[in-house]
């Protein structure tokens, strides 16, 4: 699904009245009237209902729909933001059907007149939406906050006021929304971690914009979807053998840390890899012999730690490093000496990112075509502080670009940066948000790079179906009670959905 920027926003909604054709009141009622529906069928008639409106588009969407909800039967107090200006011409024309059938309408020009809110109403805020380009001040401002002093569910209207579609409004006067309905598809704005806070439950209403407009339109962010899973996976051959599905090496686990090693190991067998061998301290041989016993196991001298290179390393066709190896001086060696050595795709996680960053030269020598996959406190070690998600994902984008890598970013919607395109994943819930998770999806990135997937695909594809996974375990356990090795249980079930061949 594409992710519009602002301006790409505006011009979708021009390309659609120029190309459908439609009037722009013709598709503001559209909009308007998809609101309404997903507000009747809440079923809040005997609830209070006050709607907010700015004086631009997004305020327009708000007087459509005051005027909606009164002809069905609701009771609504409307409020215009007065800007001492004149409405866009679409408000200007809505303000006008909704004075024909009512003549309530506040204009708010100080902060003393800002209505009571009652405890449990309705709050629609439709102040300002995507073409928001500067943060709110003054009685906007004030507005904003005396909504989110209210006992009230608040429902924005695409998005929360004082929200920005594509760049960051940290520290700005934002609704703190109880949901968001935003249209068509996503923003930006609507996917960073950051904005968690402001959006509640964000639901996507269609309002039937012009599809022409992505056949003609640049695109630089996507969403990962079902079909585009479904596009990257490949079918397996009844004629295959354990030789045709790859042989990835994982080098993981350290005294006290082989449970990384373990869930790791076991989510690479999980996903269609058709031989492993896991690299381990001396410690490790018994735990990974008895706990995977699938796996073949290698050890180093070591009792404690990964301090020398694996054997024989050309013959895996890929290799994933650091779920729980520690950041102590031979490891570095050791992951220093990998990165010199192997020239295929690596994944690289955890404790291998950290030593990176002490040592950054090591970036160097990446292989092209790794995949990495920080958290966003192990990417500010990796490439520096950063004041915003945005912030984050330009990095992202360029170091993806530059070096030929794929860059994830974990988190509630997991960015996937490509040296061409930057992914927004929408599997995945929080009760994924536990020790172990990330080894799995290392586990599942390296076992897809080693069958022969081209990078950006398995990262794609890995961490669609990663999210998945835990979303069908959710629905079974409970995001509380959930455990990373109960997630494991659940990549059939989510192979089977992404292939189209579910079975329960």
């Amino acid at each position: 699904m594409f992710v519009p920027s602002s301006d790409q926003v505006r011009r979708w909604d021009a390309y659609t009245i120029r190309h459908e054709p439609v009037t722009s009141v013709a598709l503001m009622e559209r909009a308007s009237q998809a609101c309404t529906d997903w507000l009747l069928a809440k079923g809040w008639s005997e609830r209070p209902c006050h709607i907010f409106c700015g004086k631009g588009n997004n305020g327009g969407d708000g007087l459509a729909i005051t005027r909606q909800l009164l002809g069905a039967g609701y009771h609504v107090e409307v409020s215009v933001l007065e800007t001492g200006r004149a409405g866009s011409p679409e408000f200007e024309h809505q303000l006008q059907l909704l004075h024909a059938i009512s003549d309530d309408i506040v204009f708010l020009s100080r902060a003393d007149q800002f209505p009571y809110i009652p405890p449990h109403a309705i709050v629609i805020d439709a102040l300002f939406g995507t073409g928001l380009n500067a943060p709110l001040t003054g009685l906007a401002a004030d507005l904003v906050r005396h909504l989110n002093d209210a006992d009230a569910t608040a429902v924005s209207i695409d998005l929360p006021s004082g929200l920005f579609a594509d760049r960051a409004s940290t520290g700005d006067a934002i609704i703190h929304a109880t949901n968001t309905l935003t249209f068509e598809t996503m923003k930006m704005g609507l996917l960073v971690q950051e904005n968690g806070p402001f959006i509640g439950d964000l639901s996507i209403l269609r309002i039937g914009l012009h599809p022409g407009f992505l056949r003609e339109e640049s695109v630089s962010f996507e969403t990962i979807d079902l079909a585009m899973a479904r596009a990257r996976l490949r079918p397996r051959s009844r004629f295959s053998h354990k030789g045709s599905f790859g042989h990835a090496l994982l080098a993981a686990g350290s005294w006290g840390k082989m449970g990384a090693c373990v869930l790791a190991a076991r989510a690479s067998l999980r996903s269609g890899l058709g031989l492993l061998t896991c690299f381990v301290p001396a410690c490790g041989y018994a735990i990974m012999q008895t706990s995977v016993p699938e796996a073949m196991v290698v050890t180093d001298d070591d009792v404690r730690s990964l301090s020398s290179l694996p054997p024989d390393t050309d013959r895996y066709d890929a290799i994933g490093v650091g779920p729980g190896i520690g950041t102590g001086p031979e490891t570095g060696e050791m992951l220093a000496s990998l990165l010199r050595t192997f020239q295929k795709p690596l994944v690289l996680d955890a404790d291998a990112l950290n030593l990176i960053s002490q040592r950054p030269e090591l970036l160097e020598s990446v292989p092209a075509g790794s995949i990495l996959t920080p958290h966003p406190r192990e990417f500010d070690r990796l490439f520096g502080a950063h004041a915003s998600d945005f912030d984050r994902i330009e990095t992202a984008r360029r170091v993806a670009a530059e070096r030929q890598l794929v860059v994830l970013i974990k988190g509630h919607h997991t960015v996937v940066a490509t040296p061409g395109r930057t992914y927004f994943n929408t599997t995945g819930n929080a009760g994924l948000a536990k020790g172990g998770s990330g080894d799995i999806l290392t586990g599942l990135l390296t076992a897809l790079l080693a069958q022969g997937y081209p990078p950006a695909h398995a990262a794609l594809l890995g961490v669609y179906l990663h999210g998945l996974a835990g979303d069908l375990c959710a629905g079974v356990m409970g995001m509380e009670s959930m455990l990373p090795g109960d997630v494991l249980l659940f990549f059939g079930r989510a192979f089977h959905e992404i292939r189209g061949t579910n079975r329960g």
